[in-house]
């Protein structure tokens, strides 16, 4: 009997040790993260551009404020990347109060900036251009509030069915802040939103309640998403604002990228003024085109604007987007590059230097790695020029206080 209750015992066992192993294979291993990019390195003195700046100081001054206002909101302990580096929003706040003194009191030259700041900028890759800087616009389109006949093209609030889950929630280790999965539910799941074809070329959203305005052309409806807010000039002459409120969580994918590939356009040349031509004079093919980019923005009416990602209005030629991963949010920065030349008439005239002092205050789903730059251009049709043609590569360098030895 012993004997029998033994080999019971044994075979038990045996066959929990064998659910166990099964188990354990079945049970999801952490993944391991990426390494973050290590390129930010802080310089010598002798190796700090000149910091000549271009624009007005007065547009600078209220730039910082911007930021200064978006850190007065978060708390103290709260940090962002410089790279592989954590940055504490109170050094980068620091950082701004500091640098107003030197400014109001005209000391921003190097030698002077460098008693009290750290500057680093990216370690440069052998053979290649600086990382690419390119612009952005906020556009001045026609609209209606109701659909007719002409204005037939909508642009969206929040669809009621749009979930929005914060995975750092979930593993604060795991995730950085603002990392987000975007779907909806079918079924008590979570599934992918719906496409940009599938909104617009199948409709999926035309009974949902959440039509904003309608605009006359569908070209221009995307480039609104691509921009990301605007400005909205009703049929009775008055203007109202919408800003940016949110995605359908799709990849974003570049259409001039796409058109080059299958080879309607030609690589030289590539611009915002020629992809829309193209569109325009292919109506056959818009919707192949436009579809090739799944992300889809939704918006909200806003008083002030534009409104960056750091919910402060944009300064004109201050304001830069980066890739949150890696830049410090409503930063300060100094940045180098090259600009479209545009005449008064709106006539693309040749290039020129361009090197300021920016704050880093929005985002933007084309804009991703480390160095990646997008400079608000400002309002209306001289910006859209501007903006359109601006792709050069640059250099950005971040100022830190020093910190206490």
């Amino acid at each position: 009997m012993r004997d029998q209750l033994r080999d019971r015992t044994r075979r038990f066992g045996c066959k929990c040790c064998i659910w166990l192993l099964l188990l354990w294979g079945c049970v999801p291993q952490p993944v391991r993260e990426p390494p973050r990019e290590s390129r930010f390195e802080r310089l010598s003195v002798d190796q700090w551009p000149a910091l000549h700046d271009d624009m007005d100081l007065i547009l600078l001054e209220q730039a910082i404020e911007k930021s200064l206002l978006f850190y007065q909101k978060i708390p103290r302990d709260r940090t962002f990347p410089l790279g592989e580096i954590e940055i504490s929003a109170a050094r980068l706040q620091e950082t701004l109060v500091l640098f107003l003194d030197h400014l109001k009191s005209g000391k921003v030259d190097p030698v002077s900036l460098s008693r009290s700041f750290d500057l680093f900028g990216i370690r440069p890759d052998p053979g290649k251009d600086g990382p690419l800087v390119t612009g952005y616009y906020e556009p001045v389109l026609d609209a209606s509030l109701k659909l007719d006949d002409v204005f037939r093209h909508p642009i969206y609030s929040l669809p009621p069915d749009l979930v929005t889950v914060d995975l750092r929630s979930f593993d604060p280790d795991k995730f950085p802040p603002g990392e987000r999965l975007v779907g909806r539910l079918q079924e008590n799941r979570l599934i992918p939103y719906f496409t940009r074809l599938e909104i617009d070329g199948e409709g999926k959203l035309e009974n949902s309640d959440c039509h904003l305005a309608w605009l006359k052309d569908p070209v221009d409806v995307f480039f609104l998403h691509i921009q990301g807010s605007g400005v909205l000039r009703l049929p009775d002459g008055t203007e109202r604002r919408v800003g940016y409120a949110g995605t359908n969580g799709r990849p974003y994918r570049s259409v001039g990228k796409y058109l080059i590939e299958r080879g309607f356009l030609p690589a030289e040349g590539i611009s915002m003024q020629v992809i829309k031509d193209f569109l325009k004079a292919h109506p056959e093919l818009r919707q192949e085109v436009l579809g090739h980019n799944e992300s889809y923005v939704f918006f909200r009416w806003v008083q002030e604007g534009p409104v960056g990602s750091l919910n402060v209005v944009l300064t004109e030629g201050r304001s830069i987007a980066t890739d949150p991963q890696f830049h410090p949010r409503g930063g300060l920065a100094f940045l180098e590059t090259t600009r479209p030349r545009v005449s008064k008439e709106g006539k693309w005239v040749g290039t020129e230097p361009l090197s300021r002092w920016v704050l880093n205050q929005d985002a933007g789903g084309a804009i991703k790695g480390i160095g990646r730059v997008d400079l608000f251009c400002g309002t209306g049709e001289t910006a859209e020029w501007t903006a359109g043609r601006m792709k050069y590569p640059g250099r950005i360098y971040f100022l830190l206080k020093k910190q206490p030895l």
